[in-house]
């Protein structure tokens, strides 16, 4: 009966660990292998992406894109937004809008609107046009290292999407709208506007 029950523990310890899905890289700190973009708006430097320009404004949103879709997943990253420009983002469970520059799903937003910051926001990008869900604002503004690198964690499991800045959760949102996608592409924004760069690094996705 002891070896029956030993056996059986190590099939189900077994069985978990082919369950569990372990992170991987989305980049490999050198190239763009796996994503597709303008080279003229996305970079490698120091381990990093970079997309934008400190020399030149950008005329439209761009965006550098995952060549694979992802459904129930968690992903971390680390990003930075420097210059004259203020918003970036981080596109799931999104598409490219064909014979266009613009994406539509969500976004995890990074940078600042005139009066607050919108930091781990998720905004719904070409679609409702709209926020829908943020962080509480005096605690953002506290959590955000401007100019320097910030954590972000999105977390998505069938409607419920999660997300994180610092440790500080930011969004708890369940999407009602049956009729929205559950699975997209990862896309990395710099937005129209001034001279500014996003930088992204450290980017790991762990399927759910």
């Amino acid at each position: 009966m002891l070896r029956s029950c030993m056996t059986l523990s190590l099939v189900l310890t077994f069985a978990v660990s082919l369950s569990a899905a372990d992170p991987v890289s989305l980049f490999d700190g050198k190239t763009l292998s796996g994503w597709e973009g303008k080279e003229e708006w996305f970079r490698v430097e120091k381990g990093a992406i970079v997309a934008g320009s400190l020399e030149k404004a950008i005329p439209n949103n761009e965006f550098l894109c995952t060549k694979e879709e992802y459904g129930d997943f968690e992903l971390t990253l680390e990003a930075k937004l420097v210059g004259k420009g203020t918003n970036a983002g981080v596109q799931f469970r999104s598409q490219r809008i064909p014979n266009h520059h613009e994406m539509i799903g969500y976004q995890c937003d990074i940078g600042s609107s005139p009066n607050r910051s919108i930091w781990g926001s998720l905004y719904d990008e070409s679609r409702r046009k709209v926020f829908m869900a943020e962080g509480p604002a005096d605690e953002v503004a506290k959590s955000v290292k401007s100019g320097e690198w910030n954590r972000l964690k999105v977390r998505c499991q069938g409607p419920r999407i999660q997300i994180w800045l610092n440790d500080l959760q930011t969004v708890d949102y369940t999407e009602k709208d049956d009729a929205i996608p559950q699975t997209g592409i990862i896309g990395l924004q710099i937005h129209a506007g001034p001279e500014a760069e996003a930088s992204y690094r450290n980017l790991q996705l762990k399927k759910l």
